[in-house]
């Protein structure tokens, strides 16, 4: 009897720690109305990588990720969907556009840039995770090297570096007294004398953002040889503090470790969103074919089939990394894609128009719903405003007839009847003296009279 699934190594646990497929639908429920597709199909890709990875190395390295095209007109969540997917995953995530790039020979950005983009997210990602680890001990040096200058001498201006074993002056101990003194605010009116890195030579500025284009190794030579420079400085109090924090986070935070860690993050965690990916399409009953599309096209082949791509932290695997691409398609199709892209791309997820029910949903059901956007911003004035049910309803009925009529924005649409509902009171907050203001039906349909009588300025306004 033959076994198609051999049992290889360690079984998976019975639990993993990576959130199941219907635990992440229902979080992207909280910032996303509908689309129960392409909710349900990232859930699976996102919960496929947690699977590969309690997988035998040798099956894990040959089980590569399961790539989404997601169709469907601007404004229905598209973006939202993979932004908030990455979020709760706590994954680098880039999005980019696929008409910014051109293919290799001709002027403008080539596709490889867009993994380096993705190290670079998951460098800081990273970087932020191992700061917050140190940054008491970052703090608690910074505010010795500060009261050290306030009462004890100038040595402590010094970097890190230059202090040898970085513990402080070793001049006499500030009392707790001082310090709580200091951490109450105030000596924040006091100046010292600081001594700031200055920022390299241009031409070492251009080498490193240009890395990947040399050898790591000679820009980092040409660093040391050059070492960095320094001039003294005056500072108030809290500006100090704050430039010896930074100082001391650089000085604690191991680089080595940090890139390889941002490195492993990109290779087995990244996602890459590719917008617009109908633009690089080129539809059959064209006039000709187009070369560059074809050829942006081309180019991304080796970054969805596996390659190596050489960044300022090393070489990164693309191997592993999620791509989920995007695009209206209503000038082509997914078929007009090569097939070679066709075939990178095996889950395809058509995403549904949006209606005046999810308009309403979506005015009031996410945590950041526009209309408790608008609310907090008019607070901020002392103006308390409500938004009635039957003026909730008005508003989501008349982006759906605007966008029937119209170009199809989707939920962008809610944005330009928003700004016009509320335009005179935004306008007028300051000088309101009534502190609750309740928007009702009628007073949307006041708003929105005028515009939507008049088509041509309809069209021009909303």
């Amino acid at each position: 009897m033959v076994r198609y699934f051999p049992a290889v190594g360690k079984p998976p646990p019975a639990q993993f720690d990576e959130p199941t497929p219907r635990e992440i639908v229902r979080e992207l429920d909280r910032f996303v109305i509908g689309q129960e597709a392409a909710k349900r199909a990232v859930a699976v890709a996102l919960r496929n990588r947690a699977r590969r990875l309690h997988v035998d190395p040798n099956i894990a390295d040959e089980i590569a990720p399961k790539n989404i095209v997601l169709m469907g007109p601007t404004g229905v969540g598209k973006t939202e969907v993979a932004r908030r997917l990455a979020r709760l995953a706590r994954s680098p995530f880039l999005k980019v556009e696929a008409s910014k790039f051109t293919e290799v020979g001709y002027v403008g950005r080539d596709v490889e840039s867009m993994i380096r983009d993705l190290v670079e997210v998951s460098v800081a990602m990273v970087r932020e995770e191992l700061v917050d680890e140190i940054r008491d001990r970052a703090e608690g040096s910074a505010e010795d090297r500060v009261l050290d200058l306030l009462f004890a001498g100038e040595e402590s201006a010094a970097p890190p570096e230059a202090r040898g074993n970085g513990e402080g002056t070793g001049g006499p101990e500030v009392s707790e007294e001082v310090r709580r003194r200091f951490r109450t605010g105030e000596f924040d009116d006091r100046r010292v004398e600081v001594e700031v890195r200055e920022p390299p030579p241009p031409f070492l500025e251009a080498l490193g953002s240009h890395a990947e284009d040399f050898d790591v190794q000679v820009v980092e030579s040409l660093r040391g040889l050059f070492g960095p420079r320094y001039r003294r400085t005056e500072m108030a109090v809290p500006q100090a503090y704050d430039y010896f924090v930074q100082e001391e986070e650089d000085n604690l935070v191991d680089a080595r470790g940090l890139s390889r860690s941002a490195l492993e993050r990109a290779e087995d965690h990244g996602i890459v969103f590719i917008d617009e990916i109908d633009k690089v399409a080129s539809p059959r009953d064209s006039a000709g074919p187009d070369v560059s599309r074809e050829g942006v096209q081309r180019d991304l082949l080796p970054l969805l089939d596996g390659t190596a791509v050489s960044t300022r932290y090393g070489s990164v695997r693309t191997d592993h990394i999620l791509f989920i691409a995007a695009g209206a398609f209503q000038e082509s199709r997914p078929a007009d894609l090569i097939p070679e892209i066709q075939g990178r791309f095996p889950i395809r997820v058509e995403l549904d128009p949006l209606s005046a029910v999810e308009f309403e949903r979506i005015l009031t059901e996410p945590e950041s719903a526009l209309l408790r956007q608008y609310e907090a911003l008019l607070l901020t004035e002392g103006i308390e405003i409500s938004f009635e049910p039957d003026a909730i309803r008005e508003i989501a009925e008349t982006a759906a007839r605007v966008n029937e009529s119209m170009e199809d924005i989707g939920a962008r649409r809610l944005h330009t009847i928003l700004e016009r509902v509320l335009e005179e009171v935004l306008f007028e907050a300051p000088d309101l003296e009534t502190e609750k203001r309740t928007i009702d039906a009628d007073y949307v349909g006041q708003m929105l009279e005028g515009v939507l009588e008049d088509e041509d300025l309809s069209r021009f306004i909303l």
